[in-house]
């Protein structure tokens, strides 16, 4: 039986051109380019290559690119580093309630350690107001972090706003990007971040590489300690392979963006509204104005989301109930609450998020798959036979 993946806000597979470029680099950029001799030097050239093509893509400079092991390492090293490094009694900072674990497990740490911390409600568009944030701001906000897009609905947030109201009241801006870059233009300078958070994984790179863009100027702090590389601000030695596939990632998405983001977006409305064609007592999470062209959020009524995610895999299709980070939770998704839905909707709640392998044929599959699928979860479901009891 084929397989098909629709759950890219997950992970991605390596793309083709990207393990053209990963391959031959495991074999022959051994060096390591704090090294002086040849071998060291070649690499290091293949490092600052990278580092151009991921800040063309950001629309940022190379010396603004701090390179990690992925997303949650460079939100935490933003947050922290810019918390830890905050000069006088700026001892607060304002997020949201809909952030991803790698941002509110930071927020929460800081919080161990004294500082204030102010998390912004969401409505049921799932929408930050930029107005709530201003409100929000005391006099010693040290940081605002807000991610760009929500990896759960694909709601996109107000950042370029919100950045210029942390400036106003004296406060740094940090955008968790992980969900946006690849999927949305991102020019850092325009947006206004002072830091911005980056994932390989996420855009067709091996995991086990992100990155961090770090304005000029900006006053980072390290939390990792050891070394002087990546101009002090994460030691350890550089992942030369992953650096390499993140750098061809980012050219071939600088490259083909326009282009793929319209071809997603109107995969993801055939398969959107399909599915509402198709499937009664059943909608779309969050707005749908303002999102990602490559993600819908469903529910349907009277199931359990896991069920639906069990049975579209045993019918060749991969989807979600939501962050691949807290599969297995038994509570409802915060993002989905947070937005106004009941625990029972939020979990009855699926994520499609659509990639650069699907096409219509695909789509139009997973369509039937999910309409077949749900019909027979609502007729096991001891909800829906109540339901139907009652009203015989």
């Amino acid at each position: 039986m084929p397989h098909f993946y629709f759950d890219h806000n997950a992970t991605t597979p390596v793309s083709p051109e990207v393990m053209e470029t990963l391959v031959p680099c495991l074999a022959e950029v051994y060096g390591n380019p704090s090294s002086i001799h040849h071998f060291g030097q070649a690499a290091k050239q293949r490092l600052e290559s990278a580092r151009r093509q991921l800040a063309e893509l950001l629309g940022a400079q190379p010396n603004e690119i701090v390179f990690t092991s992925g997303g949650t390492e460079s939100d935490n090293l933003a947050i922290l580093g810019i918390a830890r490094n905050a000069r006088g009694e700026r001892k607060h900072a304002v997020t949201t309630v809909i952030e991803h674990p790698a941002v509110l497990g930071a927020f929460a740490q800081l919080e161990r350690e004294g500082v204030e911390v102010t998390r912004v409600p969401v409505g049921g568009s799932g929408v930050v107001d930029a107005g709530d944030i201003r409100r929000a701001l005391k006099p010693h906000t040290a940081l605002v972090s807000v991610m760009h897009a929500n990896n759960e609905t694909g709601t996109v947030q107000p950042v370029a706003e919100i950045a210029r109201i942390a400036h106003d009241g004296g406060a740094l801006m940090h955008v968790d990007g992980v969900q946006a870059v690849g999927k949305i233009p991102v020019d850092a300078g325009t947006l206004g971040a002072d830091l911005y958070t980056v994932s390989g994984h996420k855009l067709y790179a091996p995991k086990g590489v992100g990155a961090l863009y770090v304005r000029k100027g900006t006053p980072l702090g390290s939390i990792t300690f050891g070394g002087r590389h990546e101009r002090e601000r994460r030691p350890g030695t550089e992942n030369i392979p992953g650096i390499v596939a993140l750098g061809r990632a980012a050219e071939w998405m600088r490259e083909n963006l326009t282009e793929e983001a319209a071809r997603l977006g109107a995969l993801r409305d055939r398969l959107e509204c399909g599915i509402l064609a198709r499937v009664p007592a059943s909608g779309v999470n969050g707005s749908v104005a303002s999102r990602t062209p490559n993600t819908t959020n469903i529910h349907f009524d009277d199931i359990e989301g896991e069920a639906l995610v069990i049975a579209l895999d045993l019918r060749g299709f991969a989807v979600s109930t939501g962050a691949a980070c807290s599969s297995g939770a038994v509570q409802p998704s915060h993002v989905l609450i947070a937005m106004g839905l009941s625990k029972e909707r939020a979990k009855a709640s699926i994520r499609f998020s659509l990639g650069r392998a699907n096409d219509a044929a695909q789509v139009d599959a997973l369509i039937e798959a999910v309409a077949a699928s749900v019909e027979h979860l609502r007729r096991l479901s001891p909800v829906n036979t109540r339901l139907e009891t009652v009203h015989v």
